[in-house]
């Protein structure tokens, strides 16, 4: 039998779980996964390139998952060349588990991904991969891929990632963008948000993350200076319930690659 302290342990995990649990079985908010590639030339970029447009990207929107975003950093970004960013949406959490199944006992998928999948272990087709899991907030439950009329290599998408000094602190910053709300002013300026989620798996907990976009370089820096001059904001941001709620912030801004979905 398991020590008394182990077993209150185990209870707390499971009192914390039930919740996400039964979110994710009445499908109310969505769930996303976003996977980075960590990769050191341009072989591997090719290898991941290829498996992700013709094995992993074709497999998912077979089993109803879609749209998949493939991103990677700006040119004058000191990651560019070594970084592939994929958002996956799924409609629940125990789907992040089962679409992973369905596609890796598909013949076609195995078939279109095999030199990616059957890669020796001297000659690997990236460096690492970083999975982390994310929820829907509940200002907004569900992805929302935007359209442009520009090209894909002038549009602009920006992944955000705010830490908290702790779990209470970070739940005040959660609060701020669905009660404050923040959503609302970055959807009244235009923003194009992607998606606004908590981190419930990753290695910047606790963290939250969200991803706007943007038609052009040009139009990035304009919305910004709108958002920071902005009264709400200023306002929001000065009210003293939400102080200090941010320790770090981590800024990624990416272009589309041309086979991804948006």
């Amino acid at each position: 039998m398991l020590p008394t302290h182990h077993r209150l342990y185990i209870l707390c995990l499971l009192s914390l779980l039930t919740p996400v649990l039964t979110i994710a079985q009445t499908g109310n908010r969505e769930f996303y996964e976003l996977k980075i590639y960590t990769i050191k030339d341009k072989e591997q970029e090719e290898q991941v390139d290829y498996f992700l447009q013709n094995a992993f990207i074709p497999g998912l929107h077979a089993v109803g998952i879609q749209p998949i975003g493939v991103f990677k950093p700006l040119e004058t970004d000191s990651t560019f060349g070594k970084r592939i960013f994929v958002l996956i949406p799924y409609r629940s959490l125990d789907d992040v588990l089962k679409i992973t199944s369905k596609l890796y006992s598909s013949p076609t998928f195995n078939e279109q991904g095999k030199k990616y999948l059957d890669a020796v272990y001297s000659n690997p087709p990236y460096v690492r991969i970083e999975s982390i899991i994310l929820r829907a907030f509940v200002g907004m439950k569900k992805m929302e891929a935007p359209a442009f009329n520009t090209s894909r290599t002038e549009r602009i998408y920006e992944l955000r990632s705010y830490e908290s000094a702790t779990e209470r602190i970070y739940q005040n910053k959660v609060r701020m963008f669905n009660e404050g709300d923040e959503i609302s002013l970055f959807k009244r300026l235009g923003f194009n948000a992607v998606f606004y989620a908590d981190v419930i798996a990753g290695s910047r907990m606790p963290n939250l993350m969200y991803m706007t976009s943007f038609a052009s370089q040009t139009s990035h820096d304009e919305h910004w200076k709108s958002f920071i001059e902005d009264p709400s904001w200023k306002k929001l941001s000065s009210m003293p319930e939400y102080q200090h709620n941010i320790s770090k912030m981590n800024i990624y801004l990416m272009r589309p690659t041309p086979y991804s979905d948006y």
